[in-house]
């Protein structure tokens, strides 16, 4: 992100955000990727927006017995706190938080996910 200071821009990285890793359905990651090309954006913001609109809805269904057997490892960003609570929501409901993540995919808002050139941002 860029911040405006005494008028000029200054380039900062973003210290709300955090790295990670997971384990992540191949199909899925196929998926996400065709999906964020269509919405210009990129598969971590579409990822995050699952995730809190899944944490503001409360509930999950998911069946152990369905995991999918083609994961692969993924790693991208987030904002640290929503990932705080997405691994306390996966905790809650005694689930494994990979599997909280691939149940959040169901959970993501087209029309409210961050754009692609949202890292660019100019901050005051």
């Amino acid at each position: 992100m860029w911040k405006l200071h005494n008028g000029k821009l200054i380039q900062t990285t973003d210290e709300t955000r955090v790295r990670y890793k997971t384990r992540i359905s191949a199909e899925i990651l196929n998926n996400l990727k065709q999906l964020a090309e269509r919405y210009d954006t990129h598969i971590g913001y579409l990822l995050e927006n699952g995730y809190s609109n899944l944490i503001e809805a409360g509930t999950v269904v998911f069946n152990k017995q369905n995991r999918p057997k083609d994961r692969t490892e993924f790693r991208t960003t987030c904002d640290k706190e929503l990932l705080e609570s997405l691994k306390n929501f996966a905790k809650d409901h005694e689930l494994n938080l990979n599997d909280v993540i691939e149940a959040s995919v169901a959970y993501i808002n087209f029309e409210d996910v961050k754009h692609s050139h949202w890292r660019y941002r100019v901050e005051i």
